[in-house]
């Protein structure tokens, strides 16, 4: 457990309520994240963590309920109005452009930062060349932060599977999120790669005051860097507080950590 000074809410999520048909993917959830903090969602495949991710950042629109971002709240925004503000976030399923290289991959996330228009980015004439070169010294310490120079123009498809993971952050990153929204980003890594990802979310809280909202699968890593954790069961609140509470706590024993933990 970290001992960082977060500080105010900066996502507050309120009584929200998705279906799909007739099934209920979330019931009356509410929660908040202060800022610079690491927010974990935890709870067993099927409980609503991904579908809770998905109406933070627009790609579902729930039924009930509100989101406030930064004093602003809404019930239902796109997915890109949701970015605009500053809210980033990685998927499950990788979703990077295989074919293109490392540094393709991540100027792709400065998509939103571009002010030149499309003609004056295909002359790549003055004020366009010029704010392509900013954008590019911006993704290249991006490269150099998350340590993945020697792969700069290699096609992100030949790359292993926990090296993609990191160019998926990347990406992220490039945005310069104030919130990133990280979904399961240590899923099907060995030890040593969950503990090189551990590292760089952490550096990314500390050094870019970046607040994180994180799925995760592995209780350790959890309870090593969350500030606070949510639990959802069945796409229910049953658990929140600091690690060691939820570790403790009979319901969320019962519905995921059982008796061995």
């Amino acid at each position: 457990m970290t001992s960082r000074k977060t500080g105010d809410v900066i996502l507050d999520v309120k009584n929200i309520s998705l279906r799909f048909g007739g099934v209920k993917a979330l019931t009356d959830i509410s929660f908040n994240v202060r800022e610079h903090e690491v927010r974990a969602i935890i709870g067993p495949n099927g409980a609503g963590k991904s579908s809770m991710l998905n109406c933070i950042n627009g790609v579902y629109v729930p039924q009930e309920g509100s989101i406030t971002f930064r004093g602003q709240t809404f019930s239902h925004m796109n997915s890109r109005q949701v970015a605009e503000m500053g809210v980033a976030r990685t998927f499950q399923n990788l979703a990077l452009f295989k074919g293109m290289s490392v540094i393709d991959n991540l100027m792709s996330g400065r998509n939103l930062k571009i002010k030149s228009n499309i003609l004056l980015q295909a002359l790549r004439w003055g004020p366009a060349e010029r704010e392509e070169i900013r954008h590019r010294e911006f993704v290249e310490k991006i490269i150099d932060f998350l340590e993945i120079q020697a792969w700069r123009k290699t096609p992100v498809g030949q790359l292993p599977y926990g090296l993609q993971k990191r160019v998926d952050l990347g990406r992220a990153l490039a945005m310069e999120p104030q919130v990133l929204l990280l979904d399961e980003p240590m899923a099907g890594m060995n030890l040593e790669e969950k503990q090189d990802m551990s590292r760089f979310i952490l550096e990314v809280n500390e050094e870019f005051g970046t607040t994180i909202v994180l799925i995760e699968h592995d209780m350790g890593v959890v309870m090593d860097i969350s500030d606070r954790v949510v639990v959802l069961d069945y796409g229910k609140k049953i658990g929140d507080g600091a690690p060691h509470e939820v570790r403790d706590n009979e319901d969320v024993i019962r519905a995921y950590l059982g008796t061995a933990h």
